[in-house]
Order: structure tokens, then C-alpha cells, then sequence
């Protein structure tokens, strides 16, 4: 397959990294188990045997759907004084057997496969901890590059169908890492001078996309490398003018695939032929669709079937595999030139090996218990069969408007024994535009939807998003 116009440009870049010494290279290191001689050192490599998975929900499985809070902490969420007071709530002066609980389900949680209690995870865990401790011992380039992030890179690359991956503290310093990486090719292509406009990096933004997409932008901005255009909420027509009438020739479009306050897709077939039109560089952040869409839980990408017109994939483990930290799914280039110029990236710690081990577990488990996204979409025809709500993901936006009608929709909920997150406002959601977040989860049963929709259905000042 021929090669496009940014492949050439990232080899460009990539040559220009090592010509100046600038290349920042990932150092293996093998992580030995307590009492192995030096001279073994053999490869450490997750036995997948090992995992056991299920093919139904288990008792563990509703743990991660239900909490206890303190009884004055409930009453103060009830009171709305936790989101509009500062102040702390004090320390009931009871001994632990006296102190009074109150249980709710959970309809906030971002655990959307329910894995947080999965025992095969739990056991994979601690397996890692038990013979190598915690870690994390330093930077990627450093020293805490081992081979159980290595084997997590490579589970990860193959679930998005890409050549490679790297591995970054949260997926918050993913999208920073990636965008402030594809704005310093500007400077490399100008010699040490200033970039004029028409060198610079054109990067088109949804006007919805995650905090972590705008931040990165706004990074890359404030060196002068980058011009931004935001294109309409998915108006593929408005990204289609922008991009015909810019003038400058390095063209990035990035955007949630699945956008985590309204819970809509975006147009993921048509962003694919605009792709095809104007040749720019797709990035999407996979965050909310990881492991819950697609097949194999490869994401909106594969949902879609355009896994081969997406160039970077970035993505979070801290949802649906239930786990914590960050990924970007790219080529093998791509990848050693954001290691060597996402700050983000080359300046924190890798992630603790016990960390790294469960992600891994998660990856497997979620791809084997595929019941488990059949079971959201159950719970996604039944909750808009309830409530009339058009539903198209796990994640339900109900909007409700001011702070204090949001706030009263959510105390009516906490009283029904249901933990919603109420959104209010800025700097999440525009001004008088408060709503209910409702996220879906494959351990959630017929009868917790049953139980949430009974008060959505009563108040009558929602609004259908």
C-alpha cells in the first residue's frame, strides 16, 4: 500500500529526532521472581490458562454496582450541601460497629462491564505483587520499562488492530502526549525558526471533545506550533468546509468516538471518507467505547468497521477494563516518535507492575465474557422501553436544566436508594443545561432499570436529549 503523505512526514521526523540525538528509546527490562538465578532470566509472559472466565454474572459481580456511604454523608448529598458547600463533612465520633450505612445502586459508575470485582483480575493482581512487588522504579526510558508492560502494549496493539502501543499514566496524559507530540513537528520542519501559519499543524476538534483533547491543543497552541479549528457537535458538513477552505497542508481531525456526557457516537463512517477526501491524520479518543463496543471490545473503530482508517487510537483503562492508566494504539513509528516527544509521556513513572498484570487480565476477560456487552445492550433496549429515552450507548444524558432542578431530580433518586451524578453546569456542561448522568453496566439486572426509571418517569421537567 502506498504510503500517505503524514507517513512520510513522521519518517521525516523520526530521522531529524536521531540526527539531533533527541530520540528517546524504551529500555525491556526483565523483572526477576525472588530466587531466580541471574543466568535463567527467562521471558515472563502471562499464562492465559490461567485466567478463568464466566459466561454469566456472578455473585461478586453486583458488588461493583452497589456502595455504602455514611448515613450524615447521605444526608448531606440529600441536602445538596456536598456540591455547594466547601466544607468537609465531620467524622461521626462512633466507634466502626455503631456507625450507620446507607446502601445504593450505582448508576455512576464508569466500570461499565462490572469487572472491578472479577476474581480472575483480582487473582492476576496479585500474583504480580506476591513475586515482584510494587514498583513502579522509573520512567519507561528509564528502568520501568518491564516485560508485563510490554506483554500489556502488545495485547492492547492487537485489540486495536494497530502495529504498536505505548502505555502512559492515565488517558488524560495520552491525549496530551499525542497532540502536544503531532505540534512539535512544526518546529522540526522549520530549522530552528519560528513556524509561519501555513507550516504549522491544522487541527479540527468537535466542539464537544474531552477536557484531556482540548487541554493537549491548547498546550500545543501556546508554543505556536498549532492553529485550531473547532468544527459543530458531529456536523460533518462543517468539518468538510473547514477542511476545503484551510490552506495549510499538515491537517489533524481528532474527537471522542464516544462522547462521555451526551453519550452519542461520532460519525464514524463519515469521518472515514472525509479522511479519504482530504487526507488528514484521524485521532480518536476510544475512552468510553474501549471494551464495550465492537466485537472483540476493539471499540467505536470496530463497531463501525473503520479500524483501518483511524492512524491513532487513544484509550483509558480506568473504565471498562476496570483498571487505571492510559494508551495510545498507533504504527511502530508513530510510536517512537510520540516516546520521544510527548512530555507527558517521557516525563512520568510507568505504571506499577500489579497495575500493569491486572490490565492485562482485564483485556483477556473482556474479550472472552463477551456476555457481558450483549448484557448492556439488554439493559439499553429496556431502559428507553421504560422511559421512551432514546438510548444509543451505555451512557445516558438526561437533561433537566437549572442547578436546582438537577439537583432536586437527584435527591428524588438518592431517596429511592439510585447514586446518579448530577452534572450542574460549567466547566463540564454549558450554564442551565444541568442533567442527570446515567451510565449502564452489564451487572446491572432487569430489575435495577425497573427501579431507576420509576422517578425518571415522574418528573415531569426532564427532557429528552
Amino acid at each position: 500500500m502506498a504510503k500517505s503523505s503524514w507517513d512520510l512526514w513522521i519518517e521525516e521526523a523520526l530521522a531529524k529526532l536521531e540526527s539531533r540525538t533527541m530520540f528517546m528509546p524504551l529500555r525491556p527490562m526483565h523483572l526477576p521472581y525472588l530466587g531466580e538465578q541471574e543466568t535463567v532470566a527467562q521471558e515472563t509472559k502471562a499464562d492465559e490458562n490461567e485466567y478463568e472466565t464466566f459466561q454469566e454474572i456472578q455473585p461478586w459481580d453486583r458488588a461493583s454496582v452497589q456502595i455504602s456511604i455514611p448515613e450524615p454523608f447521605f444526608q448531606q448529598l440529600l441536602n445538596g450541601g456536598e456540591l455547594i458547600c466547601k466544607n468537609e463533612i465531620e467524622d461521626v465520633k462512633v466507634s466502626p460497629s455503631q456507625k450507620r450505612f446507607k446502601k445504593l445502586l450505582v448508576f455512576a459508575s464508569n466500570d461499565f462491564l462490572g469487572l472491578s470485582r472479577h476474581p480472575t483480575i483480582a487473582k492476576a493482581t496479585t500474583k504480580a505483587a506476591v513475586e515482584h512487588g510494587t514498583g513502579p522504579r522509573g520512567a519507561p526510558w528509564i528502568c520501568g520499562y518491564t516485560n508485563y508492560h510490554i506483554a500489556l502494549e502488545s495485547s492492547l496493539a492487537k485489540l486495536k488492530e494497530k502495529e504498536a502501543c505505548l502505555l502512559c499514566p492515565t488517558g488524560f496524559s495520552a491525549n496530551l502526549a499525542v497532540l502536544v507530540a503531532i505540534g512539535s513537528l512544526a518546529p522540526l520542519f522549520c530549522a530552528g525558526k519560528k513556524p509561519t501559519k501555513e507550516e504549522k499543524i491544522a487541527i479540527f476538534s468537535d466542539s464537544l471533545n474531552h477536557a484531556s483533547i482540548i487541554d493537549g491543543i491548547k498546550l500545543a497552541q501556546q508554543n505556536g506550533w498549532v492553529e485550531c479549528f473547532v468544527y459543530n457537535h458531529c456536523d460533518m458538513s462543517h468539518l468538510d468546509k473547514l477542511l476545503t477552505n484551510c490552506t495549510m497542508k499538515r491537517k489533524v481531525v481528532v474527537t471522542d468516538s464516544l462522547f462521555s456526557m451526551d453519550g452519542d457516537f461520532a460519525p464514524m463512517v463519515e469521518l472515514a471518507e472525509l479522511r479519504k477526501k482530504h487526507g488528514f491524520l484521524f485521532v480518536i479518543d476510544e475512552a468510553h467505547a474501549t471494551f464495550v463496543w465492537g466485537k472483540n471490545g476493539g471499540g467505536a473503530a470496530e463497531e463501525f468497521n473503520c479500524e483501518n482508517d483511524v492512524d491513532i487510537s487513544v484509550g483509558t483503562l480506568s473504565k471498562g477494563a476496570a483498571s487505571l492508566g492510559g494508551f495510545i494504539a498507533c504504527s511502530k513509528i508513530w510510536k517512537q516518535f510520540i516516546q520521544s516527544r510527548g512530555r507527558s509521556f517521557i516525563f512520568s513513572s510507568a505504571a506499577p507492575v500489579p497495575l500493569a498484570a491486572a490490565s492485562n487480565a482485564s483485556i483477556f476477560v473482556a474479550k472472552e465474557e463477551s456476555w457481558r456487552r450483549m448484557e448492556i445492550r439488554k439493559r439499553m433496549q429496556e431502559f428507553q422501553a421504560l422511559t421512551g429515552i432514546p438510548v444509543t450507548s451505555q451512557i445516558l444524558s438526561i437533561i433537566v436544566g437549572s442547578t436546582e432542578k438537577t439537583l432536586k431530580a437527584s435527591q428524588a433518586l438518592l431517596e429511592s436508594g439510585i447514586y446518579v451524578t448530577p452534572i450542574l453546569g460549567p466547566p463540564t456542561v454549558p450554564a442551565n443545561s444541568g442533567r442527570l448522568r446515567v451510565t449502564l453496566s452489564a451487572v446491572h439486572t432487569t430489575e435495577d432499570i425497573k427501579r431507576n426509571t420509576i422517578r425518571p418517569c415522574q418528573l415531569s421537567s426532564y427532557q429528552k436529549l
